[in-house]
């Protein structure tokens, strides 16, 4: 379990807002303490640490923290239990989970549980600096490191060759899914029918090898397809 730290100066600061207000909750205690020194620094304002889940949900229950960074795995209530809890007595707060599952399974489990933004631990703290401060209620922000199969790599590069050929159409209907649009929506905006809209999701799916919309903005997102329209 490791946090890598970039070298001073690789964090972008000016991308953090200052008023965001932070709870960290891991039940490793140096992990806790070291992360919360990393975003006091980036210029977050940590409220504290919490080291387990009923812990977590007492606490941010009083202190209404803007974000709260959720570690998955600990004893007796998993963080994924307490995201679930913690959304219905801080409404407001978004939560990012920190795991060192990297399987799209995890993801969807913790979007099901509430989260937001999910992110590796042992993923760097520009990453996960650059997550926190672009993570909204409504959506599931995954950092790019997930997939990576590396704590510093890059994602691997793929080729045009490589990636699922998708038509003009689809790729249009995978950007709005990457927006956390709905199929009704996405139907309205693009001007067709809900069927039709919903056989070009299908088409998606099948080319991605994804069985929810979900896996497939996953798995667009580890391919570079979200935003593709930019290079027709």
């Amino acid at each position: 379990m490791s946090l890598t730290l970039d070298r001073p100066g690789s964090v972008d600061w000016s991308i953090v807002r200052s008023e965001t207000r932070v709870l960290v909750v891991d039940d490793h205690r140096t992990f806790a303490e070291l992360l919360s020194g990393a975003l006091s620094s980036a210029g977050m304002e940590v409220l504290g640490t919490a080291h387990s889940a009923a812990q977590a949900v007492s606490m941010a229950e009083e202190l209404q923290p803007d974000i709260v960074v959720m570690d998955i795995e600990m004893p007796r209530q998993d963080g994924l239990t307490a995201t679930r809890r913690l959304r219905e007595v801080a409404p407001d707060a978004v939560v990012a989970v920190v795991t060192a599952h990297r399987d799209p399974d995890w993801v969807v489990r913790a979007t099901q549980a509430g989260a937001s933004a999910f992110i590796p631990k042992d993923g760097s703290l520009a990453e996960m600096i650059d997550v926190l401060s672009r993570v909204q209620a409504g959506q599931m922000l995954v950092a790019p490191s997930t997939f990576a199969g590396g704590a510093t790599s890059a994602p691997p590069a793929r080729s045009m060759e490589n990636r699922p050929s998708l038509t003009r159409r689809e790729q249009e209907v995978l950007d709005c899914l990457g927006q956390g649009m709905q199929v009704k929506m996405i139907a309205r905006v693009l001007g067709i029918t809900l069927e039709t809209c919903r056989g070009y999701v299908k088409s998606i799916h099948a080319k991605l090898g994804a069985r929810s919309q979900l896996e497939a903005v996953v798995k667009a997102q580890q391919a570079g397809l979200l935003g593709a329209m930019n290079g027709y």
